[in-house]
């Protein structure tokens, strides 16, 4: 059942959830957004996107709010253009986990994620891959070096490719060899995973914001789509699945609103807002 009163806090996926699929926010969705913030409600973003590729958001939604970062490792004003902290994989780390992966998958391609002070630190290369990465999606921002200068700086995100091969079945064969090391998800089916560091998910970045907001967990109403998204669709007070998410988030949300193509975060957010 929905909360019956309004939430004090809204948290958002972007990709799949607040975006249409032509990476829009549609008017319907900004203006009951608009609405809920002006009544009070927080709103934060919570992605598996970088700093870097959240001040689009901004300008599409009209303000600037929080965001959780890198699934959790990054906490980002927008407003500020500031990271307020950031939970990073060590060189070790990072190590070691290349050698799993190599094993487990071989031929995989690796990248990271490094951060800076603020979305684009230009003292600090920040989507730095092994020669002959092939990107999931367009990425403009690549540095490419050596396996050994991938390796040799702390990172917020690993990101693991196997070019056509399937997210799900990449997890498969490497959870057994990464464990409790790292935190592992993924956030499209299209040959990549992401590793972040252990016990680090979209669920602690929102803890992290929400503790000084003195605002509790079933306070929050959570909407996302993929299995980034399940522990923080889990830990909130009510978590929402867009119509369009993957069977596991559809089998563990709390509702399951209409895709994101037919404003299904809108839909939900009318209810107190509308």
């Amino acid at each position: 059942m929905p909360q019956l009163s309004p939430p004090a806090l809204i948290a958002s996926d972007i990709d799949g959830t607040l975006l249409d699929d032509t990476e829009n926010i549609t008017a319907r969705t900004r203006s009951v957004v608009r609405a809920a913030v002006d009544s009070g409600a927080h709103f934060v973003l919570a992605t598996g996107r970088p700093p870097r590729w959240i001040p689009q958001v901004v300008d599409a939604l009209g303000f600037a709010p929080m965001a959780v970062c890198a699934n959790g490792a990054v906490i980002y004003d927008s407003a500020t253009d500031r990271v307020i902290s950031a939970r990073t994989l060590s060189a070790d780390t990072l190590v070691k986990l290349a050698e799993v992966a190599g094993r487990a998958i071989p031929g995989v391609g690796l990248a990271v994620e490094r951060i800076g002070a603020s979305a684009h630190d230009a003292a600090t290369p920040q989507f730095v891959s092994s020669p002959g990465y092939e990107h999931a999606w367009l990425n403009p921002d690549n540095t490419e070096v050596s396996l050994e200068d991938l390796l040799s700086q702390p990172a917020i995100k690993l990101l693991i490719r196997k070019a056509g091969a399937a997210s799900a079945d990449m997890a498969v064969e490497l959870a057994a060899h990464i464990g409790t090391a790292a935190e592992m998800t993924y956030s499209t089916n299209n040959g990549l995973i992401e590793v972040v560091p252990a016990g680090i998910t979209k669920a602690s970045g929102l803890d992290e914001v929400i503790a000084p907001l003195g605002i509790g967990t079933a306070q929050v109403v959570a909407f996302g789509d993929m299995p980034n998204d399940l522990p923080m669709l889990v830990r909130a007070g009510h978590g929402v699945a867009m119509g369009n998410a993957h069977p596991e988030v559809l089998a563990a949300a709390a509702e399951i609103t209409a895709p994101n193509t037919d404003d299904g975060l809108a839909r939900v957010l009318e209810r107190w807002w509308g």
